[in-house]
């Protein structure tokens, strides 16, 4: 069994998808939209096979999201070296986004950095 997709709400569904897009290397199908609800998706294909939805539809809650709360904490892409682990979160952080932790070897082993992204939402980038 395989996880077939992850999939994120947002509000900017554009500059999500971006987002991913521009850093994470991202393809993107020409979306979804279904006229009747106003709902609005695309699928992002990353070159591993993994998935990616993103959705948008009108009157959605937005709370405050907590780092540490119960839930999906984050997604994980692994850019393949710690050199690009460390590039990538150079260039995340150039741009403006708020790095959290890392880059940095965790406890249990991982070579990683946790990024905030999309919304209030976390990336790790790790090995």
């Amino acid at each position: 069994m395989k996880i077939e997709h992850v999939a994120l709400y947002v509000n900017d569904l554009e500059k999500a998808r971006n987002f991913f897009m521009k850093y994470l290397g991202a393809s993107s199908n020409d979306g979804y939209h279904n006229p009747k609800s106003d709902f609005r998706s695309y699928f992002l294909s990353f070159d591993d096979g993994a998935r990616l939805e993103l959705m948008q539809k009108p009157g959605m809650s937005d709370l405050p999201k907590e780092l540490a709360r119960t839930g999906y904490a984050h997604i994980a892409f692994s850019v393949g070296s710690k050199e690009k682990v460390d590039a990538l979160t150079a260039v995340l952080k150039a741009d403006g986004y708020e790095v959290i932790s890392g880059p940095r070897t965790t406890g249990d082993g991982y070579y990683e950095s946790c990024i905030v992204v999309v919304e209030g939402n976390q990336v790790e980038i790790t090995v």
